[in-house]
């Protein structure tokens, strides 16, 4: 049995219930809009995020209808966001799939993401807690500010961790962070508790960023993007980040402006790819990953030895031992 299936297998039946009820979401009577909807279904993902849900609501109570109705909004709303970043990035691809503006084209691809948050909301709704509500919906505005931070970052000559942390945390980090808030809500557990689990997701989320970011600084089209995707699209990692600050010179601080505006060659993206790695970048995000990941576990200490905990453990050891 793989690790991820090992993570999964305390809430097998769970899943297939999630299953159920986000593929009934996805059901319209529109003939083109059903098309779309059934490319998107097709993806093929590893459901990270409704695993977490599922597990967290397990490790505090048990999932209830809450539970999965709160786990399929935060994945449509992740969904919807996925299909118009593709319009934003110009990609044509998602998971080794065509994406939706690649298959049709960006009005449809606009449209069906706004198809998609509005379900997303319906589903929250369904949830009877106005608290999973509130945290869905905050989810949407720091998806948005953070893609929109990002943006103005390419034009802030500050080379900065705080800078980038706070993309990570209004984009990757919000959304793990809402899975376990919303799981722990959906299990009527203390105000405590709750916080304890907001933390978990949202430590959870940094880590898998991090290694995200540093999968984009070698040569493995396995991991799913070419090395130096970030850096063609004006963005600077952690590795890059740490390596710069840590060299104070100002070739590397130019060639760094050159790559947030867009103008480096690929040959200096190359340049600036080895300089990180030589100059311990890669080390130092690993550091930081793995001190996350010690926090994220000391939360889960108080909690009694189950195959539930085991499993978030698991899961935690997946997030930053993946090799895509």
């Amino acid at each position: 049995m793989d690790k991820l299936s090992q993570i999964k297998s305390p809430i097998i039946l769970d899943l297939e219930q999630f299953k159920e009820l986000f593929n009934s979401s996805l059901d319209n009577s529109n003939p083109l809009l059903q098309e779309v909807l059934s490319h998107i279904k097709q993806r093929k993902g590893k459901m990270m995020r409704p695993i977490l849900v599922l597990l967290i609501a397990r490790l505090l109570g048990k999932v209830s209808s809450s539970t999965l109705h709160s786990a399929v909004s935060l994945e449509l709303l992740h969904t919807a966001s996925l299909v118009h970043d593709d319009v934003v990035d110009e990609s044509s691809e998602r998971r080794g799939q065509a994406s939706v503006n690649a298959l049709y084209n960006n009005k449809v691809s606009i449209l069906v993401g706004d198809y998609l948050l509005a379900t997303c909301l319906i589903q929250a709704a369904f949830s009877c807690n106005n608290e999973v509500i509130r945290v869905v919906s905050k989810l949407g505005q720091d998806l948005s500010e953070g893609e929109l931070l990002q943006l103005s970052n390419v034009s802030n000559s500050e080379i900065t961790e705080s800078v980038y942390f706070d993309v990570i945390r209004k984009k990757t980090a919000a959304l793990f962070a809402a899975c376990t808030h919303t799981a722990a809500l959906s299990a009527g557990v203390s105000a405590e508790k709750v916080e304890m689990a907001r933390l978990f997701g949202e430590y959870t989320g940094i880590c898998f960023q991090i290694k995200d970011d540093i999968f984009d600084y070698y040569d493995d089209r396995e991991v799913g993007k070419p090395t130096g995707n970030d850096m063609r699209e004006g963005k600077l990692t952690l590795p890059a980040i740490f390596a710069i600050n840590n060299a104070q010179s100002a070739e590397w601080k130019e060639l760094a402006a050159k790559i947030k505006s867009g103008s480096a060659t690929d040959e200096e993206i190359k340049e600036m790819i080895d300089f990180s790695k030589q100059n311990g970048g890669i080390e130092y995000a690993a550091k930081v990953m793995l001190e996350y990941r010690l926090k994220a576990l000391q939360l889960l200490e108080s909690y009694p030895d189950s195959e539930i905990k085991q499993s978030l453990v698991s899961y935690l050891d997946y997030v930053v031992d993946r090799n895509k």
